[in-house]
């Protein structure tokens, strides 16, 4: 089983860039700085994963992803090997994208100075289909009203 879940920030704007051909497909590369659990003296804070996402998914990133955004993605590793100009091989993997979507509401991500412009809320995703229509309060989330905790069956 190949499958990598990930949560971090951009560290900078996608870069989206379109095929040739009759049949256009987007194609989104971004990279995304992930937090180290542990971090130990004299080693790095956070790790950094290169990511490919394509078609729907892409020009949805190209649309509401921006540095400094927090997401949340899910995918598959694959090898991006390939040799240098000096005949030397040159060993790196890619997250290839399968869902995406925001890890915080745009208020938080305002705060934080990577808030995006788009109309989702934190915990919509994007999987390739249609976008989720944007509904509730004006930062993504919908309200509860008072007096609902005697309704629900866990407390």
């Amino acid at each position: 089983m190949n499958k990598v879940i990930l949560m971090g920030r951009l560290t900078r704007d996608p870069e989206v860039r379109y095929s040739q051909g009759a049949n256009q497909t987007a194609v989104a590369r971004f990279s995304i700085a992930v937090d180290r659990r542990f971090k130990r003296e004299g080693e790095p804070d956070a790790d950094f994963f290169n990511c490919t996402a394509f078609g729907r998914q892409a020009e949805f990133i190209e649309r509401y992803l921006h540095k400094g955004t927090k997401i949340v993605l899910s995918g598959r590793i694959q090898n991006d090997n390939y040799t240098n100009k000096d005949g030397q091989m040159v060993y790196s993997v890619r997250v290839m994208v399968d869902e995406i979507e925001f890890a915080e509401s745009k208020n938080a991500a305002a705060q934080n100075e990577g808030g995006y412009q788009g109309g989702y809320g934190a915990g919509n995703s994007f999987s390739g289909g249609n976008a989720p229509a944007a509904s509730g309060a004006a930062d993504g989330f919908m309200n509860i009203p008072d007096g609902i905790d005697e309704e629900l069956p866990f407390n």
